[in-house]
């Protein structure tokens, strides 16, 4: 059993998801977003990087994953989305946590099975994987797959390396 965090992050808002893992299953926890107020940027990183902390208290992940900037049009828009990125790694390492970091390809891949689905199709199968009654805020649902995308990838990597399992957050060999 593992609790796992997936972040969504933006300099505006910041989508978050919690999972459980529990054998090959995942079961939903919580998820939300993290709406930064009007400031200036310091300010809007050290909102991040405080609520980032405040989950990572509250909800105990074990693991976290979080999706890589992609490149934009805009320059200044992908500057400030590696910033609040930042922000959000540096709250998760302070708390000595691993995190894992997938392109946007990568979550559709593992969510959907396609790397160019759409946000509609991902929203639909998180909510379908995760058996939610109704369907998260875009943001949220984001950061819920970054959180699915984690877990394939993390049983993966196990089955590859040939481990039973995970004791004290360490891989123990067969």
């Amino acid at each position: 059993m593992a609790i796992l965090l997936g972040i969504d992050p933006g300099s505006r808002i910041t989508g978050y998801g919690v999972i459980e893992e529990v054998g090959n299953q995942c079961h939903y926890v919580a998820s939300g977003c993290i709406r930064v107020r009007d400031a200036s940027l310091p300010e809007k990183l050290q909102q991040i990087y405080d609520s980032v902390s405040t989950l990572v208290e509250q909800y105990c992940p074990q693991s976290v994953g979080i999706e890589q900037v992609f490149m934009s049009r805009n320059a200044d828009s992908a500057l400030k989305l590696g910033q609040a990125r930042a922000a959000a790694i540096v709250a998760v390492v302070n708390h000595k946590l691993e995190v894992a970091e997938y392109s946007a390809r990568q979550v559709k891949q593992a969510v959907v099975g396609k790397g160019s689905a759409d946000k509609h199709q991902v929203k639909h199968m998180v909510t379908s994987i995760l058996k939610l009654s109704s369907t998260p805020q875009a943001d949220a649902a984001d950061a819920l797959a970054i959180a699915l995308c984690h877990s394939h990838t993390r049983a993966s990597l196990v089955r590859m390396a040939g481990v039973s399992g995970t004791r004290n957050r360490r891989l123990t060999s067969r």
